[in-house]
């Protein structure tokens, strides 16, 4: 998606940039070479403009939203379809945290869909929800070649656009869904079974561990155990 104006100029302005002219306003006398040379530094602009998140804790929702899907702050951007924002209430108590969007996810440009998507929403029901009910997110906004895994200057360049998210909904608690969202949310390298079954902080939101829908249709005995995670992260709403 184009950035807009208004977001091109936020962009400018916190790149230093305070006075610009659209390339297309150029005499029309003014040599080939010239011309040639003014697009090439401003199209260096546009492209500078996009890798810059413009105080991103002072952007409201539509302005984060636009930041996110023209983002390249990252190489993932080079072969995305799209990035993937987000969906539900942004209002929520609850805040479902992935890793990163699959094939599927950035095809449709919504997180979770497909058959851990299902599960997802199945395991929402369980809790008597629905995917209005809550938000839910990733990690990393666009799709990692081949689902890797993300690596770590990604999660750095990324975050700030879920902590930005996290800040204008004010959850109650975070589920982070498997082991890759868990770490990078709580900067961490155990196991994730030793960071089931308590309750964990990531910037003060009260966070809670389990597996990710993907991992439970590949180990269906698991299903009872993230009963338990979920049933934990309900508590802590309640009594929210």
């Amino acid at each position: 998606m184009a950035v807009n104006e208004a977001l091109r100029r936020q962009y400018l302005q916190y790149m230093g940039i305070t006075s610009w002219q659209k390339r297309s306003v150029v005499p029309t006398d003014t040599p080939r070479e010239v011309v040639a040379e003014l697009v090439e530094v401003s199209e260096t602009v546009e492209a500078d403009a996009a890798a810059v998140v413009p105080d991103v804790h002072k952007l409201d929702w539509p302005a984060l939203t636009e930041s996110i899907l023209s983002c390249r702050r990252c190489e993932l951007h080079s072969k995305r379809k799209q990035a993937v924002v987000g969906v539900g209430d942004h209002n929520a108590d609850w805040m479902f945290v992935g890793e990163a969007p699959g094939a599927e996810e950035d095809r449709q440009g919504e997180p979770f869909v497909g058959p851990a998507g299902k599960l997802l929403n199945a395991m929402l029901f369980a809790l008597g929800l629905k995917r209005a009910d809550v938000y839910i997110a990733n990690v990393l906004k666009c799709r990692p070649p081949q689902n890797r895994d993300p690596q770590a200057n990604e999660v750095e360049q990324c975050e700030p656009y879920l902590l930005r998210q996290i800040e204008l909904i004010q959850p109650h608690v975070i589920v982070a869904l498997g082991r890759h969202a868990a770490h990078s949310l709580l900067k961490t390298d155990k196991a994730l079974n030793k960071m089931r079954g308590e309750k964990m902080l990531y910037h003060d939101i009260p966070t809670v561990v389990t597996y990710h829908p993907a991992y439970l249709l590949r180990n269906p005995a698991d299903k009872a155990k993230a009963w338990q995670d979920l049933c934990l992260a309900k508590g802590i709403v309640e009594v929210s």
